[in-house]
């Protein structure tokens, strides 16, 4: 039957989850939100619509300046157009004037990679905000990946959900 076939991955799929990871992630988040840094969110696909669901949420629940690129489809597609693919999201957050005390949460079901091109534009970003605090492990990248996990090297605590 689907619905006990369904419960069960997702039992799997919750115990397989390290909640010390889960933790580390929401202590991180808190700090970026206690010292005024801003959160990004980033996602494409399906993962930018949970981006910019849960940047409402972060505004609105957790008390978070909060942004997500995709909500701004003018500002978007003008950097696509100008930076392309690529750097379109390493250039809004140049343009957002990214600093240490920010943080950048990225959704993403693949990860990504800058070669073969998968989700360049999410690996750049995070390699952007890398550079930006390469001292505060709490503005590096932290993701919600499924699989084949790619970018698991590039961030600092990788909540990862299994496949």
């Amino acid at each position: 039957m689907f619905t006990e076939h369904f419960f069960d991955a997702a039992q799997r799929a919750l115990a397989a989850i390290d909640p010390n990871a889960v933790e580390a992630m929401a202590e991180a988040l808190a700090k970026v939100r206690d010292r005024e840094g801003r959160l990004f969110l980033i996602g494409v696909g399906g993962s930018a619509g949970h981006a910019s669901h849960a940047t409402n949420d972060f505004r609105k629940i957790c008390g978070f300046e909060a942004y997500c690129p995709t909500d701004n489809v003018s500002e978007l597609t003008a950097r696509i157009n100008d930076e392309g693919w690529e750097g379109s999201f390493s250039a809004w957050l140049e343009g957002s004037r990214l600093r240490a005390a920010d943080g950048l949460l990225i959704f993403s079901v693949g990860g990504g990679s800058v070669s073969p091109p998968v989700s360049a534009n999410i690996v750049r970003a995070i390699q952007l905000a890398k550079a930006a605090a390469p001292r505060s492990p709490a503005s590096s990248a932290a993701a919600a990946a499924i699989r084949p996990r790619p970018l698991t090297p590039v961030w600092s605590f990788p909540p990862s959900t299994p496949n």
